[in-house]
């Protein structure tokens, strides 16, 4: 075999391993993170995923909560999902939980730092490539989603990219320059307070 083919065999072969692998999203320097997002707090990790906490049936409530069917290799039923459960002292004070979408030139990595009744403290891209990298970063535009949780998502369309008009995710503007990937972070925020509120708020004690 000359050299031009072994290196297609083994560039075909990593292609078909990845186009099967499950895509997960963790935090790059978690105890940095961690630190700037809740001040003072520690934290605990654990692996989640749809396979594993209700399987099918959870797949479908999942679509059908966010409007959209999954697909690709970011939204496979087996993609590991990586919960920060957030501590000060013993107490619990809140989570911070990333998702993977889609973007119009490449992956996109979204996190929420939540308090515990499932609100946004704090939004944070960490994973992006975009013409409108720096706005969709900005300060400015991530502290649009602060104190807004699930029920403010609700009524989001992402097959339509739409809002109700005079909804909280309504009021949300989109950089001048984000385009489809504005829709696609949008997207991710409402499949992100999904997850949470399957995986965590809706199983905690009343």
């Amino acid at each position: 075999m000359t050299f031009k083919k072994t290196v297609l065999a083994l560039s075909l072969l990593l292609l078909s391993r990845g186009a099967f692998a499950a895509v997960g999203c963790d935090l790059n320097e978690p105890d940095r993170d961690v630190a700037r997002l809740f001040p003072g707090a520690t934290y605990k990790t654990r692996y989640l995923s749809l396979k594993t906490s209700g399987g099918q049936l959870l797949l479908e409530r999942v679509e059908k909560r966010l409007g959209d069917k999954f697909h690709g290799l970011y939204e496979t039923i087996d993609v590991p999902y990586t919960l920060y459960d957030i501590y000060k002292g013993t107490q619990a004070v809140g989570y911070i939980h990333g998702v993977n979408q889609k973007g119009e030139y490449g992956g996109i990595q979204v996190f929420l730092a939540l308090d515990t009744s499932g609100k946004i403290k704090s939004f944070y891209i960490q994973k992006l490539t975009s013409r409108a990298a720096k706005d969709l970063r900005a300060k400015e535009f991530g502290a649009q989603f602060e104190g807004l949780s699930l029920k403010d998502f609700e009524a989001y369309d992402p097959a339509a990219a739409k809002a109700p008009a005079g909804s909280s995710s309504a009021g949300i503007k989109a950089p001048a320059k984000a385009g489809k990937d504005f829709n696609s972070v949008m997207r991710a925020v409402k499949k992100n307070l999904i997850l949470m509120d399957e995986f965590v708020l809706s199983k905690k004690e009343k």
